[in-house]
């Protein structure tokens, strides 16, 4: 199971990483994408729309289930990948370049719940 080290990761199967300008790129595990098989939808959440820690904003359908994908801090969709809609297959190739949204988190969002590397694969069995 790939999971690398320099993102972070939810409890929920969300992978993120932290921008340059201080965005995070949010996508799904490849985990994930694993136990879910073929992936044949996706829905990004638009740009500005205002997001809770936690809150559903995108989902992600396979040819075996449905898939809510979690906000991990709260704040702003600055930018949905929205080739996504036309090539859903690409967050199976390639989970962790086939990222669903970015996320401007709000002022004193906490970061600090987001689990490492170890940290996540510990969660999933894969230590």
């Amino acid at each position: 199971m790939n999971v690398p080290d320099a993102l972070r990761y939810t409890a929920t199967h969300e992978w993120v990483r932290q921008e340059t300008d201080g965005t995070l790129t949010v996508g799904i595990t490849d985990h994930a994408q694993d136990s879910l098989g073929e992936i044949v939808f996706v829905d990004v959440p638009p740009p500005g729309r205002r997001v809770a820690a936690g809150e559903s904003c995108a989902v992600v359908e396979s040819v075996k289930a449905a898939s809510d994908i979690y906000a991990p801090v709260p704040g702003e969709i600055v930018a949905s990948n929205t080739e996504l809609a036309g090539e859903p297959g690409a967050v199976n190739r390639d989970p962790y370049g086939a990222w669903l949204f970015r996320v401007r988190p709000a002022p004193g969002a906490d970061l600090g719940t987001l689990m490492d590397a170890a940290g996540y694969r510990a969660s999933i069995g894969a230590a």
